[in-house]
């Protein structure tokens, strides 16, 4: 991909800086899982969107001062012993000539440098409370610009998580595309699993089947961990032990998505060990699928993103109330919230490089109305544990459905609707 595309986002988060300002993007470092033994390296994702480079500990500052606009960037030095052990350094020449920043240097001059680039201007901005020790970083850049010259104006910190945020949360066509692939990986390596799964298999052998499927499809890494839950397993929101065996007349809930070229996928699929829903499962199923596609359907532009979550609740409640396990008026019930012992989470969330991606839910005093390009996951569910005050025939059954939706300009794109949701059909697929 032509590195113009990062070039183009710094020209564009620069012109919203204010005049006389700094702007600062630290990258990820290193992280050791044990002793001299390193986590695989992922960049971090807001430093990545604005500069494709992916060499630990760097620093890109965007500077919008009288002189016009610059991008600075603190990489690696070159040093062919550790390009040996660890590969290629693209250097400060590199970060320049491949990378097409302004300047560059060693990322051991930041210290040095950073106070000077600092000074005369009259802010600095960054993502506050995003890196752990760079907070203390800015202050001491900070005071150190300020004691250069007791004259001059003092520097302003200010927060650019919504700035960074809020332009990451509309997806260019590049950023659809690499989103698009991501999804239908994780897609087919659920249709996969479906069609292995059987009783008696471990929660952890599944993990293993779509770790694989993303893998051999060209997606190395999953995008979070997988949710594998087997039977009362799936009641427990972010069950990441996948340890226990699955049973015929289980439900199985996975959330798994790959991530590809930086970018995520996030889809949950549930369904039964044995290939067959039983009564029970299956309209506690037919409930949390109908709400699914409701509030898929309010996912359009200009309306309010909170839109499909009332939709869920509401049929959610009303099917609740159906089956029995809920008693009275719905919409009386809905506006109790007596629906949240059994959805108690939130319907969704933007996606992107981050599987929770970056970007405000408000404007103002109100909540966001979708606009074309964002992507937003679509996640109603159904927990009913064995403590709840229910017939015992419902307990142990939990089922979430979910969905990665592109915000179009005639509607939505259900990006993910290749692995199949009807009950109907995920039981032809697994028979």
């Amino acid at each position: 991909m032509s590195k113009n595309i990062y070039k183009n986002r710094r020209d564009k988060l620069g012109a919203l800086l204010p005049e006389n300002s700094v702007l600062l993007l630290p990258g990820a470092d290193l992280q050791y899982r044990n002793a001299d033994s390193a986590f695989p390296f992922r960049q971090e994702s807001s430093f990545y969107y604005f500069s494709g480079f992916c060499e630990p500990s760097s620093l890109v500052a965007i500077v919008n001062s009288d002189k016009g606009l610059s991008s600075i960037a603190f990489v690696p030095p070159k040093d062919k012993i550790k390009e040996i052990w660890d590969g290629y350094r693209a250097g400060p020449i590199g970060a320049v000539e491949d990378y097409m920043f302004d300047k560059a240097f060693d990322n051991t001059q930041i210290d040095l440098m950073l106070p000077d680039i600092l000074h005369g201007n009259e802010q600095v901005l960054y993502s506050i409370g995003k890196k752990k020790g760079f907070d203390q970083k800015v202050i001491e850049w900070t005071t150190a610009a300020s004691s250069k010259d007791r004259h001059s104006k003092s520097i302003n910190i200010t927060d650019a998580s919504s700035l960074i945020g809020n332009i990451r949360l509309i997806k260019d066509d590049h950023e659809i595309d690499l989103i698009k692939r991501a999804c239908d990986i994780s897609a087919e390596a659920h249709i996969e699993a479906m069609k292995q799964v059987k009783d008696g298999d471990n929660e952890q052998f599944i993990e293993s089947l779509y770790i694989h499927e993303f893998s051999k499809r060209g997606a190395r890494f999953p995008a979070y961990p997988p949710i594998v839950a087997g039977g009362e397993n799936a009641c427990v929101l972010h069950y990441v032990e996948n340890n226990c065996e699955l049973k015929e007349n289980d439900l199985l809930l996975v959330d798994a998505g790959c991530e590809f070229n930086m970018y995520a996928a996030d889809i949950t699929r549930t369904y039964p060990v044995g290939g067959k829903f039983s009564e029970e499962q299956l309209e506690i199923y037919k409930i949390v699928l109908k709400a699914m596609n409701a509030a898929i359907d309010t996912v359009k532009e200009g309306n309010s993103i909170m839109m499909p979550q009332e939709v869920s609740e509401k049929v959610i409640t009303e099917g609740l109330v159906e089956i029995g396990i809920l008693d009275g008026d719905p919409d009386q019930l809905h506006k109790e919230g007596a629906y949240k012992e059994f959805y108690m989470h939130k319907i969704g969330h933007w996606l992107g490089l981050d599987v929770h991606d970056a970007g405000d839910y408000m404007e103002g005093n109100e909540f966001m109305k979708f606009k074309p390009g964002m992507i937003t996951t679509i996640e109603p569910g159904i927990y009913i544990s064995s403590s709840s005050n229910v017939e015992d025939k419902w307990k142990g059954i939990g089922v979430r459905i979910e969905d990665d939706i592109l915000v179009t300009k005639d509607g939505n794109e259900n990006l993910t609707k290749k692995v199949p949701s009807d009950p109907n059909e995920i039981e032809s697929l697994m028979s």
